[in-house]
């Protein structure tokens, strides 16, 4: 199994909620010296926390392949805060054309001092998934320094809604189609009401205006058949500044060599077929204008590998966070089901 670096957590058998602190662990727990497993078969499960300890704690968890599950939360000596979400697991438990990864459920315990109290874990019931269609921009990706808003975006859901992230690292809408482990195995795990947002538009950078948005629309067209909601997202900006400040050019803004303006086609294909549009394009394009050329690095992995491209943990985070808000704006997510901070 993995091995992580911090903390000691639990297992839970598939039908059986477990309850037991670490110090209870039960024999049959697959633990190390620094994590649990739960032996659970692919599903979809909900996860219940009761964290803090006899000294100030403050703990967060992240789980599968890097996924943040739950942000950093503070307990007060000698107090228990209890927090619950539910989790995605499935093979393969990141990218979807990349390796197997460890089967069942795999949680890591951070933050600047953590301390877990109790935790049980049963097979969800009535979960509403968010299925992720898309690009590196939002995977799971399985390596620092990278991340993908996809990846941070559990931690803003409560229970009851999992995010199922199949984008996979290079796909265009052509590839995302034509690849059987990708769209073709998608589409059948869409249950009604569930919400597929799409955002590819990055790896387009071949693809013709009439098939792009034919594939678009093949997508929307997808989903809808199963009775779920599709979603399009017009892409997050490359990090691309003119002398004067902005953004206003083709390769920030996501045309391709071709003259096709992804985001504009995305705008129009979501009128056209009124779909519900997350404009992160704009999102995106006004935060990093605002931060300017410097601060703005934080977001991207210009530090790190002068990549304006992909984001940071930080900005992955920072990302997820806009499309939290507009999940809850265009009134596809109630309020009470997200966390805000």
């Amino acid at each position: 199994m993995r091995r992580f670096s911090t903390a000691v957590l639990v297992a839970a058998t598939l039908g059986t909620a477990l309850t037991a602190t670490p110090a209870q662990a039960r024999a049959d727990a697959h633990c190390t010296a620094t994590a649990c497993h739960f032996d659970v078969p692919p599903g979809t499960y909900d996860v219940k926390v009761l964290l803090g300890g006899e000294a100030e704690s403050s703990t967060s968890i992240v789980g599968e392949t890097r996924r943040t599950l739950l942000p950093e939360t503070s307990a007060p000596a000698g107090q228990r805060v209890a927090r619950s979400f539910t989790v995605d697991v499935r093979t393969p438990e990141g990218e979807p054309t990349g390796p197997e990864g460890t089967p069942g459920l795999d949680l890591l315990l951070g933050g600047a001092a953590p301390a877990l109290a109790d935790i049980k874990v049963t097979p969800a019931r009535r979960a509403r998934q968010i299925l992720l269609v898309g690009d590196s921009t939002l995977c799971d990706q399985p390596g620092d320094p990278y991340s993908g808003w996809g990846q941070q975006l559990p931690q803003y859901l409560r229970k009851g809604l999992s995010v199922a992230n199949h984008a996979d690292s290079g796909e265009s809408t052509v590839s995302y189609l034509a690849d059987p482990r990708l769209w073709a195995t998608v589409e059948p795990r869409i249950r009604p009401g569930d919400l597929v947002l799409i955002q590819l538009a990055h790896n387009d950078k071949t693809t013709d205006g009439a098939t792009y948005r034919a594939n678009l629309e093949t997508l929307v067209d997808g989903v809808r058949a199963k009775g779920g909601e599709p979603v399009l997202v017009t892409p997050i900006v490359r990090r691309w500044f003119n002398s004067d400040g902005t953004l206003n050019n083709g390769t920030a803004l996501l045309v391709n060599g071709l003259g096709v303006n992804h985001p504009a086609v995305i705008r129009s294909v979501a009128a056209d077929r009124e779909v519900p549009l997350i404009d992160l394009t704009a999102k995106t394009k006004a935060l990093v204008e605002s931060l300017g050329v410097e601060a703005s690095k934080a977001l991207y992995l210009y530090n790190e590998k002068r990549d304006n491209t992909h984001t940071s943990v930080h900005g992955a985070t920072v990302y997820a966070s806009l499309v939290r808000d507009e999940l809850v704006a265009r009134h596809l997510v109630p309020q009470g089901q997200v966390r805000v901070g």
